[in-house]
């Protein structure tokens, strides 16, 4: 019965609680290892700070690995969800394969983030840095939109209005993070600022640096606090997969019919 089983057992609404929780997780243990092997400073360091040096490097890269696979699965599901709800509309339809390929590319840049570090490969990690947010923050914008087109026939306007301020919420934390980095990082202010990960309050920059980290950090919340949304939308969803064998045997014979098989893609009992 739906109403005896737990929130999370509901449809897919595990998988948008699974990326938070996991993904919070990983920041959380890496930030705790780097601070108490005195690898960063406690006072708010850059996210990926808390990834750059062994050994929380390796458990940094290994939990992100793995909340790109979980965001993936979830931005995916998001799309089916979308298209089944609204098959015949053109604009929801062109929206919701955008925000697909946005989503995709944010979960590239979380990969490239978690394994190529700051002070050791800088270029890629800002690309990935750039994908993440960027495409990320553009792909919540892209969902804020859908969720006001499909109200109030697909669900109600308070879901709308929470998306919509977490969108403002997280493009406000773009902006100032984006001016703030710019400004650190033009070279004013030395040019080892990339290899850096101590900070005094008497060294230049610090200001903009401490803005930046907080604008990072407030950004993340964003993200965590958009995808906690999709956990009711989720409840109304599952999704099935289907094996289709062209033969009785795997041996070279000609094709025979057989019946389809078709499973949930994951048990209830899990």
């Amino acid at each position: 019965d739906l109403f005896e089983m737990w929130w999370f057992q509901q449809g897919l609404s595990f998988l948008p609680s699974a990326l938070v929780i996991w993904t919070a997780a990983a920041f959380i243990f890496s930030y705790i290892t780097a601070i108490v092997l005195h690898h960063v400073d406690p006072a708010l360091p850059y996210i990926s700070d808390t990834g750059t040096v062994a050994p929380e490097k390796c458990l940094f890269g290994a939990m992100l690995n793995i909340a790109a696979v979980l965001c993936v699965a979830t931005i995916y599901v998001r799309y089916k969800q979308v298209h089944a709800l609204s098959p015949e509309e053109n604009c929801i339809i062109k929206l919701n394969k955008a925000g697909l390929v946005l989503g995709l590319l944010s979960c590239l840049g979380l990969s490239l983030v978690a394994n190529f570090q700051k002070t050791t490969f800088f270029a890629v990690h800002i690309c990935g840095a750039v994908l993440t947010f960027g495409m990320g923050s553009l792909y919540m914008f892209v969902q804020t939109i859908l969720s006001y087109q499909m109200q109030p026939k697909i669900h109600g306007k308070q879901v709308f209005w929470v998306r919509l301020l977490v969108a403002i919420w997280c493009g406000v934390s773009a902006f100032i993070m984006l001016t703030c980095s710019s400004l650190l990082y033009s070279g004013s202010f030395g040019t080892d600022i990339v290899q850096k990960l101590h900070w005094d309050p008497e060294d230049k920059g610090y200001v903009l640096h401490m803005i930046t980290t907080a604008a990072e950090w407030s950004m993340s919340f964003s993200f965590f606090s958009f995808f906690l949304t999709y956990i009711r939308d989720f409840q109304k969803i599952s999704l099935r997969v289907e094996a289709n064998l062209h033969g009785l045997t795997l041996y070279d014979t000609a094709p025979c019919p057989t019946d389809d098989e078709r499973t949930r893609l994951l048990s209830r009992d899990l």
